[in-house]
């Protein structure tokens, strides 16, 4: 389609993979377009649309004048539940199902009055939209909402089995010092094992929907012509050189929760992504315990454990003698609802709050918390990262387990729970976090890398230029 720096406005239309880790990162990046004269439309799915309207009122997804939202289906059967949709069952569907009903909708915005589409930025995992680009002659670029490393694991997907060491031909390999074994032979990534690789890698089916879905998307990303990280080149350095190797056109513009400081005040800055309602009375909580002397846990929208692993946590922040905030989603139990153990709420009312969902930014900026028990997902990294905040690590999937590594053994700003967790573990990290000398070292670590981030995101830092590159390479506008 050329250069769009000749018209009035460009029009960047977002669609991010339809969960919530991705919808998050998305619209920080659509806000930032937008600032910089962007009209936006904001692209989610028929299920996630419904859930932004019970979450935000009505009146969010209205949108505003020149930042609007649409809807394409996901193609699973309709459901009303507030929970995330089944992740395999998802992935294999969006890959089969969108990429109709995506050009249609890109067909219908450019018959409308709004400015045609100039550019599409997708989500990683929504690989459609390189091909509806290419089929309309639409510019496109992906965003990888994950890890740098997360990425490079997952380009690798297919010579593990080259390689013959996945598929696996039982379940052994869990038990018997496999997941330990030292993995040297991918570029960029040092000192790891093969449990630090994604956990779609623990199969004994090459053909099993995870594991054939993130290979194949990681791989799908080098046929767009740019794509974009949530990340810093300090942060990431090794594994983003031998990304840049492999595919030059990479932007690093993060941690984007920085980078949006420099949004100007204007109603689209507060526009949120949350699909869950977020309860706000924890800041009030917050606001009276003293600095640094709270634990915050959250496992993120997806991590679901068992009834007897969420007593162990219970329990083990419980005995910790703590002061902790502790984010139940209602679907965090597998299969059930999260009935906490008898006595446990005697045990902590002085010390510990409760709550469904909560604005996690704003926590993890608040000046009482002092750690962060996490699932380590990305943006939960980047988030913890902004705030100079350490990590107690329970990696649940996907990636996670990478970031996990990291957060322990490259960035040093992390300690790792067992996956089997008890509640004496629970209770001596919390501790060493909060009292011990590791802790102290990690804490120290964390406000280093928030340094780090801030020059990276301030005007002029690496990320900030990156941005603008970003826009003029890749979007083709420089207005």
């Amino acid at each position: 389609m050329g250069s769009v720096g000749s018209r009035k406005k460009p029009h960047a239309v977002c669609v991010p993979f339809p969960s919530q880790g991705h919808v998050g990162p998305m619209m920080h990046l659509a806000k930032l377009l937008h600032s910089r004269g962007f009209h936006i439309t904001f692209v989610n799915t028929e299920f996630n649309h419904r859930r932004l309207i019970r979450s935000n009122g009505p009146d969010f997804v209205k949108g505003l004048p020149d930042f609007v939202f649409d809807t394409i289906p996901e193609g699973l059967p309709p459901s009303d539940r507030d929970a995330t949709q089944y992740p395999p069952a998802l992935c294999d569907s969006t890959r089969k199902n969108c990429l109709a009903p995506f050009k249609d909708l890109l067909r219908r915005l450019n018959k409308s009055s709004v400015p045609p589409v100039s550019c599409i930025v997708s989500d990683g995992v929504m690989s459609f939209a390189i091909k509806a680009g290419q089929e309309l002659g639409i510019p496109e670029a992906q965003f990888w909402t994950a890890s740098a490393c997360g990425f490079m694991g997952y380009l690798h997907f297919d010579e593990l089995v080259k390689r013959g060491i996945v598929p696996f031909k039982d379940g052994s390999f869990m038990h018997d010092g496999t997941l330990n074994t030292p993995i040297d032979w991918i570029p960029g990534m040092k000192d790891i094992r093969f449990k630090d690789l994604p956990s779609f890698v623990r199969t004994q089916d090459a053909n099993e929907t995870m594991f054939d879905f993130m290979g194949s998307e990681a791989q799908n990303c080098l046929n767009s012509p740019a794509i974009v990280f949530n990340t810093f080149d300090e942060f990431e350095h090794q594994v983003l050189e031998a990304i840049s190797a492999k595919f030059p056109n990479i932007y690093t513009i993060g941690p984007l929760p920085l980078l949006g400081r420099h949004l100007p005040d204007t109603p689209y800055k507060s526009l949120g992504s949350s699909l869950w309602k977020e309860d706000s009375n924890c800041l009030q909580w917050l606001n009276q315990r003293e600095p640094n002397s709270v634990v915050y846990v959250n496992y993120g929208s997806v991590t679901v454990m068992s009834d007897e692993h969420f007593k162990e946590f219970a329990w083990g922040l419980a005995n910790s003698k703590q002061y902790f905030l502790w984010i139940v989603r209602p679907d965090v139990v597998m299969g059930e609802s999260a009935d906490l153990p008898d006595g446990f709420l005697e045990e902590i009312k002085d010390r510990g709050l409760l709550a469904s969902w909560c604005p996690q930014e704003m926590v993890l900026a608040h000046p009482s918390v002092a750690v962060f028990l996490s699932h380590c997902g990305w943006n939960s990294c980047m988030e913890a990262v902004c705030a100079g905040v350490p990590l107690i690590c329970w990696p649940f999937f996907a990636e996670q387990q990478t970031n996990c590594g990291y957060a322990c053994n490259n960035w040093g700003i992390g300690m790792e729970i067992n996956h089997d967790v008890k509640r004496v573990e629970v209770e001596e990290l919390v501790r060493e976090m909060m009292e011990g000398e590791k802790g102290k070292k990690l804490k120290e670590k964390a406000l280093e890398w928030k340094k780090k981030a801030e020059e990276a995101t301030d005007i002029g830092g690496g990320s900030y230029r990156n941005f603008d590159r970003f826009i003029k390479e890749a979007l083709h506008y420089d207005g």
